[in-house]
């Protein structure tokens, strides 16, 4: 379960007083470049690109239980770690890696708020040099034991016209609409609401998310509720993986993630589309 020294929101202050906390991991997911120039002490890297499948048309989709064994073994993740993923810029590639340890039924996890750029923001000490080599620890036990936090087409296909169930696009205006056309076809599953995943950033408090009321309050009056399942997806599950994740922040009990995302739903001649607001 999440260390309660954290929560599921963790501050940069709160991870700076615990850096030597016993049985954490520090996770930067991006790239290695950057991860070089500047990361915080103790944290590992693990690639976006890995954290990815791309079987086309789809793009984003959860890699094979073997890859991401290999992948979180390597990173020194256990069962019993307790996961901080970090980012550097938009909260939504950390998100992903959310995501994808809530599929495993690995719950011990957080999410540092604003990432490396509030870090930095904070002058909270960095470190410089290349990701260390692949930790020698077994593979990480993977398996889908959450299998309720990721949607198919078929359980949105099920699902068109229940009103217990919402699919949230979390893409531009442009995109839902069909004016932004990134697919075969441009435009939106019927039935889906609109909350662009930017929505959530503050971009003038170093990247961090709005307050929670703030955000409480924003999903509430596009009329999502808690009595809900609510199915997020945008292009490749990229920048839906942070709306995913606002929401359980805020306590939504029923979140799903849909990685076939855009990608595969509007190249997919048999499922339907709706274009416009």
């Amino acid at each position: 379960m999440t260390d309660q020294r954290f929560g599921l929101l963790v501050e940069t202050a709160t991870l700076a007083a615990h850096l030597d906390a016993a049985n954490i991991q520090i996770v930067f997911v991006g790239d290695a470049q950057t991860y070089t120039h500047a990361h915080i002490p103790g944290s590992v890297l693990i690639e976006y690109a890995a954290l990815i499948a791309q079987r086309p048309p789809a793009g984003g989709l959860l890699p094979e239980m073997d890859d991401l064994s290999r992948l979180l073994g390597a990173a020194g993740i256990t069962p019993d770690t307790h996961v901080i993923a970090v980012d550097a810029g938009t909260n939504a590639a950390a998100a992903r890696l959310i995501w994808t340890l809530d599929c495993l039924g690995h719950s011990a996890h957080s999410l540092l708020n604003g990432g490396l750029n509030a870090w930095i923001a904070d002058q909270y000490p960095i470190t410089q040099g290349p990701a260390p080599s692949p930790n020698p620890a077994p593979d990480y036990p993977a398996r889908l034991a959450n299998p309720t936090a990721r949607a198919s087409d078929q359980d949105i296909l099920d699902h068109l016209d229940d009103p217990n169930t919402v699919v949230l696009d979390a893409r531009s205006a442009a995109e839902f609409t069909g004016a932004d056309v990134r697919a075969a076809r441009g435009g939106h599953i019927p039935g889906a609401k609109n909350i662009e995943w930017t929505d959530n950033i503050d971009r003038d408090n170093a990247g961090r998310l709005y307050p929670k009321a703030t955000l409480a309050q924003r999903y509430e009056q596009a009329g999502i509720n808690s009595s809900q399942t609510i199915i997020t997806h945008c292009q490749t599950h990229h920048r839906s993986s942070l709306t995913y994740f606002v929401l359980r922040y805020l306590g939504y009990p029923n979140v799903q993630g849909y990685d076939g995302s855009w990608s595969q739903w509007g190249n997919t001649p048999e499922l339907p589309v709706s274009q416009g607001d």
